[in-house]
């Protein structure tokens, strides 16, 4: 199962979602979509919570107040982290997450460490907490099928800017060509007039047949 929240801290809102278990955060980190971002105490146990970012949304760049709400649930759901004030959590883009066979369930490390950023909570915030929980949706996931849907859409769109593309070049080549064609055309009706030969009229063309 897999628990939903909703922040209000943008316009419009944003999802976090998070495993319910260690089991559930398996999946997760199997299937987290590249625009998700991890969040996680640094150095103790926590829960793996997910932002799924909106298109425009860059993960260095998230507001404030969003990162402080994914922080806040992170610390309300770590055993330990919950206990202690001053704590650091570490986020990172869902596609810079590693998995080896070697780890253990639910540990996770980076491909690269400097895609890393951490933002400091100096001590819970009962408010953001509740405000969050109140808005808890607890749902079961088929992630594989997410993922199919997910890059189905993702195609298809890629598809539909390839076929703008290709129509906007399409359009340039076409007026290129006509403009390259007029410049032809009028070159053949701008040489200047030549001169025109004297006439010869009267005595002067008699004498040319003498």
């Amino acid at each position: 199962m897999v628990l939903f929240f909703t922040s209000n801290a943008t316009s419009p809102a944003t999802t976090i979602y998070m495993g319910r278990d260690k089991v559930e955060n398996e999946e997760l980190i199997r299937y987290a979509w590249p625009q998700d971002v991890w969040f996680h105490v640094d150095k103790l146990s926590s829960a793996h919570v997910y932002l799924r970012m909106h298109e425009d949304a860059t993960w260095e760049t998230l507001p404030e107040a969003l990162l402080i709400d994914c922080a806040q649930l992170v610390k309300a759901n770590s055993i330990e982290g919950n206990k202690k004030d001053n704590i650091t959590i570490i986020y990172t883009p869902g596609d810079n997450l590693k998995k080896t066979g070697d780890m253990a369930v639910g540990q996770v490390s980076f491909h690269n460490d400097k895609k890393v950023k951490r933002v400091y909570i100096a001590r819970r915030d009962n408010a953001i907490v509740n405000r969050l929980n109140k808005t808890k949706i607890e749902k079961e996931v088929d992630h594989e099928q997410e993922r199919v849907d997910r890059i189905k859409k993702e195609n298809a769109v890629k598809r539909a800017a390839a076929n703008e593309r290709r129509k906007a070049e399409a359009e340039l080549a076409k007026a290129r060509e006509a403009e390259k064609a007029a410049r032809s055309y009028d070159s053949l009706f701008n040489v200047e007039d030549e001169p025109e030969a004297p006439r010869k009229y009267g005595r002067e063309l008699e004498e040319d047949f003498m």
